[in-house]
């Protein structure tokens, strides 16, 4: 079950005009259905959309809110179907096979499920059902204004565009090589397809079979779930997102110590109050630390939220314990490169994840260039081991009137007052400390337009050279301020 415009049920996204979600890699998440007219699609760069539709609404997708948001839906199959595994927030899979012989056939299963849900969401799902989970997950993708039943999932697929992998510049390859349908993928040998591409080229003549991923046969212990209690009770969701990632790492250490990883893990939390609740998350590849912990936020957020403004089940009162349990391992490592230490990662990743736990989460950050006029707008800000959000302003758009380059070395956190003599509008000597310095050469001005409409006012920003350095200060309202410090 998925819905296209999940990202997109918010109260800013603006009636009735095209909109589209964008991920943090710059790509369509969700479209409504103004968008979708256009020709716009889940998947597509954001760039090739707005250039399809210029009028369209681009809003970054908020996966956190977008969980909360989906749990009562996951809740409402769940009384229906027993182990829904979500694989991201609006979509969900399910095992259907003893669901469909208590109701009868498919058909009297999946208008169960359609008005279960439709008494929480309303219209806008879209259903499929097939064999596999990769053939109804294409399944739902064609099922406009009604389930797609799939009776063969070979037939069904073989002509499907190879886009439906799911592999940017696999895809790209294959239209290059003159392959466009996943019927010729599946044509091809498979043996030829692993010594041209390897691991990835083996899954795609599997998936074009209708082969979904199968468990590697190998020797796994039976217990590697990890778990923490927690004393007091986590009811703080940046901590519990803290601690979560903490288990995320124990988790695939453990499993990876046998050379494994999972494709699906059951994340359970029981509450201050007794109640113990789970999920099963799947994902298309093996999971690392990012996406896992990213998964465990949301689940937290969703249960937590549930608990708190809805009083539901949820986990009220806050997490005493929590559990990760690995399902579906696979010995389908990544391929190190060739001058790739691993052991020096880990130790790497284990250092920053214990200063995390000695100075906070937020103090720990990694940067990302956006665009921007003046250095400090030029960088976004995140956590460390958070996946960042797709930054609000272009780095390629024009911006006039930007400082040149080279950006300064340190930026004040605020605007600092900065003692300047002005002669006829140019900068003779700057106060620094006790002493004045006479000014040795200096540019500008570069005209910032302030946003009126937001009381911001207009500024003039100079670059400013002495023999104790140089500054970039900026002069508004009559008075200057130090915005920068040059190596």
């Amino acid at each position: 079950m998925w819905y296209p415009d999940w990202a997109l049920r918010r109260p800013d996204t603006p009636p009735g005009e095209p909109a589209q979600a964008i991920g943090a890699d710059h790509k369509v998440v969700a479209v409504n259905g103004a968008a979708a007219a256009f020709g716009v699609t889940v998947g597509m760069r954001r760039r090739q959309a707005e250039a399809i539709c210029p009028a369209i609404r681009s809003l970054t997708s908020d996966p956190t809110a977008e969980a909360i948001g989906f749990e009562p839906v996951v809740a409402a199959v769940e009384k229906l179907i027993p182990r829904v595994e979500v694989v991201q927030p609006g979509m969900l899979l399910a095992p259907v096979t003893g669901a469909v012989r208590y109701y009868g056939d498919e058909w009297a299963l999946v208008g169960r499920v359609v008005d279960t849900i439709e008494a929480v969401t309303g219209s806008g799902h879209r259903i499929g059902l097939a064999a596999g989970p990769f053939a109804a997950r294409c399944a739902a993708e064609l099922a406009v204004g009604e389930p797609l039943v799939v009776e063969d999932d070979r037939s069904f697929l073989r002509s499907l565009d190879v886009a439906s992998l799911g592999r940017e510049e696999l895809a790209a390859t294959f239209r290059w090589l003159g392959i466009t349908t996943l019927g010729q993928v599946a044509d091809l040998p498979r043996q030829a397809m692993v010594s041209r591409f390897g691991s990835e080229g083996l899954d795609a003549h599997r998936l074009a079979h209708g082969e979904d991923r199968r468990p590697q046969p190998r020797e796994v212990p039976v217990d590697l779930a990890v778990e923490e209690r927690f004393e007091p009770p986590l009811d703080n969701l940046d901590r519990a997102a803290f601690v979560g990632r903490a288990l995320a790492h124990r988790l695939l250490t453990e499993t990876g110590r046998h050379g494994s990883t999972p494709f699906r893990v059951l994340v359970e939390a029981e509450s201050a109050s007794g109640t113990t609740r789970s999920r099963i998350w799947r994902n298309a590849d093996p999971f690392d630390e990012s996406t896992l912990g990213d998964r465990i936020r949301w689940q937290l957020a969703a249960w937590l939220d549930e608990a708190r403004l809805h009083h539901g089940p949820g986990i009220g009162g806050g997490v005493v314990r929590l559990r990760l349990v690995p399902a579906d391992l696979s010995d389908q490592g990544r391929q190190l490169a060739l001058h790739e230490d691993a052991r020096r990662a880990a130790e790497t990743h284990r250092t920053l994840v214990q200063t995390q736990a000695l100075v906070g989460p937020d103090r720990v950050l990694t940067t990302r260039p956006q665009g921007g006029r003046d250095p400090g707008d030029r960088v976004q800000w995140s956590r460390w081991d958070d996946r960042p959000t797709a930054p609000s302003r272009d780095q390629a758009a024009p911006w006039p009137g930007a400082v040149p380059a080279p950006s300064p070395a340190l930026i004040p956190d605020k605007p600092t007052p900065f003692e300047v003599e002005w002669d006829g509008g140019m900068p003779e000597r700057v106060r620094l400390g006790s002493r004045w310095e006479p000014v040795l050469s200096w540019a500008g001005p570069w005209r910032r337009m302030g946003r009126w409409w937001e009381g911001e006012p207009h500024a003039d920003r100079y670059q400013i050279v002495t023999s104790a350095g140089a500054f970039l200060c900026e002069v508004r309202d009559g008075a200057t301020y130090l915005t920068g410090i040059y190596d």
